[in-house]
């Protein structure tokens, strides 16, 4: 059985390079991909947790498995709302650098 530091140091290690990429990077859909870095690590806690937790207690609940699969839900909409943003700011500016991209300046 692999113990649970594992997991979260995995997970640390995750969200940390997805923090790295979101502030280093310009262009914008590498940080939106280092988004979806950090939200997978959040996902590896939370399933860290559920199966530490339930065999700990020995009984299994479905609690952590539905809430990862919210945060994924809620990751794919992120994507899609993301995704389309970056393509109508492309249209206008013809550019996806996110420090040359000043909407509210018309």
């Amino acid at each position: 059985m692999i113990p649970l530091s594992w997991y979260l140091i995995v997970a640390a290690v995750l969200f940390s390079v997805g923090m790295f990429g979101a502030i280093s990077r310009k262009n914008a859909i590498a940080i939106l991909i280092s988004i979806e870095l950090m939200l997978n690590a959040v996902n590896i806690n939370i399933l860290a947790f559920w199966h530490y937790h339930s065999q700990t207690l020995g009984y299994t609940d479905l609690h952590g498995m539905v809430f990862a699969a919210i945060v994924i839900m809620a990751a794919a909409a992120e994507v899609a709302v993301g995704l389309a943003l970056i393509i109508a700011v492309y249209r206008q500016r013809k550019t996806v650098v996110a420090s040359e991209v000043n909407v509210l300046k018309g």
